[in-house]
């Protein structure tokens, strides 16, 4: 079993209540697995998506006042997306902390993405409980507000979608389609797999909770391969 009080204490937060933290880190899959666990993270995720959507707003809200509510909403679709907080969670070392199914264990690809982002704002969720708003607002600040910066030079705040479809078109003449690949799980948790398409050839692929998530991660990988 992991040390999750040496983990806490590395990320910089003592827990009062370290069940919390385990609850966090603990996927649904390992429940399945393990009778004797008490409960996994879905519940802590959802409030921690709450607590994550309210700080980044704050300060965004702050830091650009200047700008529109069109643009601020969509560099904070841009920080805490799937990429940027699973990238956190990875850098803080969520990975080898997770209690997982042993199939889980073997996935390393987006579907991992998708795990630590979930647990990142079940880490979230957990701090809120265990210390309140200030706590976790100083845990987002310390772990994502730096991205911004890297958020706007790259312009990764601009729909995916639209660039490809302006680079495709000026480049190529063609408006680029999308395709459903797969559709995986029930309907409270859906996993879809989408292809982008310039003419008869396939660009790229992308997945995602929704097909619109799935077109954007698509589109994003697209522009990513081409270069565009």
């Amino acid at each position: 079993m992991p040390d999750f009080k040496a983990f806490g204490e590395s990320i910089g937060v003592s827990f009062a209540n370290l069940e919390l933290l385990i609850e966090a880190l603990t996927h649904r899959s390992y429940i399945n697995e393990h009778k004797s666990a008490k409960s996994h993270n879905e519940r802590l995720e959802f409030l921690g998506d709450a607590v994550l959507e309210l700080a980044t707003t704050r300060f965004l809200f702050d830091k650009y006042p200047e700008k529109p509510e069109g643009e601020l909403t969509a560099y904070r679709a841009a920080l805490v997306n799937t990429f940027s907080i699973a990238d956190a969670a990875d850098a803080l070392g969520v990975n080898d902390m997770l209690l997982l199914s042993k199939g889980e264990k073997k996935d390393t690809g987006r579907a991992r993405k998708i795990i630590l982002a979930n647990a990142f704002e079940a880490i979230v969720g957990a701090i809120y409980l265990d210390q309140g708003y200030e706590a976790a607002e100083a845990f987002i600040a310390k772990n994502l507000y730096a991205k911004i910066e890297d958020v706007i030079k790259a312009k990764s705040y601009q729909d995916a979608k639209s660039r490809f479809q302006e680079a495709s078109q000026d480049k190529k003449g063609i408006t680029p389609h999308y395709k459903t690949m797969g559709e995986v799980g029930p309907d409270h948790d859906k996993h879809f797999t989408v292809g982008v398409y310039l003419g008869a050839d396939e660009i790229a692929r992308g997945e995602g909770k929704s097909k619109q998530e799935a077109e954007q991660s698509a589109a994003q990988n697209a522009l990513d391969k081409t270069g565009w």
